[in-house]
């Protein structure tokens, strides 16, 4: 196993400005030029900035717009009036005129997981490709929170909303859905709405892994995955119970363990399937947060236990042996679901689908090792 560790130490004598009192206000900040009485969240306008260039109003409209009819001299002014006073121009106004935002939002379930980044980064990609700005935020898998921010971005006007669901009834989304917010989810379908869902093969993945575990010679396979209210939990464990099944195995209540995906929880539920008369010789992750936990449960075991995730974790090729897993394409998740909002935006999807992209097993080593008993 891996193990790394790292500390920060300072590595120069100097002092801070905060140690020695001294100002660490920057220069820019002391200008006399900025407006009297400015404060932060007042913005410039373009009234302040057509009375410091001496113009009018639609003189700097012109001039902000890249419009003709403003003489090379009233346009230098106007500029260097935007530059001393720090004026941008304010686009909602100008795109609510044309009935876009010209922005959509992204609804995770946890930022900090591995498997969004590439996910929200496709979004990005073609929400950028169609002059459009992400916004985005997480759920923490709490169904209350997701339809809080789902319904805090519909409030600020965006086009269109990608949602990975924490809840199981989105009727909440209905009304916002009438009004021509384009609604794609993904990783996991819609409760109790029809919308377009973009998902992995959670059940042939699944499926797959356990086979391959049972290929190898493995009867006592071990399943521990996320909380079973979760479409992506659910189907994961249906295409556990269906390898097993196919190969004749009776699968005991012991060798499966649903929950809280927190390491304490894993571990115990790791623990007490390897342990015992019979222990289980396999063990069938149900996602990459899973699958870490168990990982390290396996390096104090004294005896070999064969081993496939589902997702890739990164450094799993580096580990001894690496980690085989069912991998699934985060980005082709993001970027097949932000196409299909655009889409809808466009006007030529009227009939909500559901699409299903495969997995792939990637074999490394913890998924070939044989039954050690």
């Amino acid at each position: 196993m891996l193990d790394a560790t790292s500390s920060y130490k300072p590595t120069g004598s100097r002092s801070s400005p905060y140690e020695t009192g001294q100002s660490i206000v920057p220069e820019t900040t002391r200008r006399a030029d900025r407006l009297p009485g400015n404060r932060y969240g007042n913005r410039p306008t373009m009234k302040d900035v057509a009375a410091r260039a001496g113009v009018g109003l639609k003189t700097v409209s012109r001039v902000v717009n890249g419009e003709p009819g403003v003489t090379p001299d009233t346009e230098r002014r106007v500029q260097e009036a935007i530059e001393a006073l720090g004026f941008r121009r304010n686009d909602s106004a100008r795109v609510l005129r044309k009935g876009r935002t010209a922005s959509i939002g992204l609804v995770l379930e946890d930022l900090a997981d591995p498997f969004y980044g590439p996910l929200s980064r496709a979004v990005e990609e073609v929400a950028r490709a169609h002059g459009a700005l992400l916004i985005n935020g997480s759920s923490a898998e709490d169904p209350d929170r997701e339809q809080e921010l789902a319904l805090a971005l519909c409030a600020r006007r965006v086009d269109g909303l990608v949602v990975i669901p924490a809840g199981d009834d989105h009727r909440y989304l209905e009304p916002e859905i009438r009004a021509g917010v384009a609604t794609v989810f993904v990783d996991r379908p819609a409760g109790r709405i029809d919308a377009d869902v973009v998902l992995s093969d959670n059940y042939g993945g699944a499926r797959d892994g356990v086979a391959h575990l049972i290929a190898h010679g493995h009867r006592r396979i071990g399943f521990i995955g996320d909380m079973p209210r979760i479409h992506t939990a659910a189907e994961r464990l249906r295409g556990y119970r269906a390898a097993m099944r196919d190969a004749g195995i009776t699968v005991e209540e012991r060798w499966m363990s649903l929950g809280a995906t927190n390491p304490e929880r894993v571990r115990r539920a790791a623990q007490e399937m390897l342990s015992g008369p019979d222990p289980v010789t396999a063990v069938f992750t149900g996602n990459n947060r899973v699958t870490v936990t168990v990982i390290r449960v396996l390096a104090e075991q004294t005896r070999r236990v064969a081993l496939v995730g589902f997702d890739d974790i990164e450094l799993a090729d580096l580990l001894q042996p690496g980690v085989t897993v069912v991998a699934q394409d985060a980005a082709a998740l993001g970027r097949t679901a932000a196409e299909r909002l655009f889409r809808q935006l466009d006007g030529t999807l009227l009939v909500p689908e559901r699409i299903e992209l495969p997995t792939r097993l990637v074999t490394r080593g913890s998924g070939e090792l044989p039954p050690a008993d």
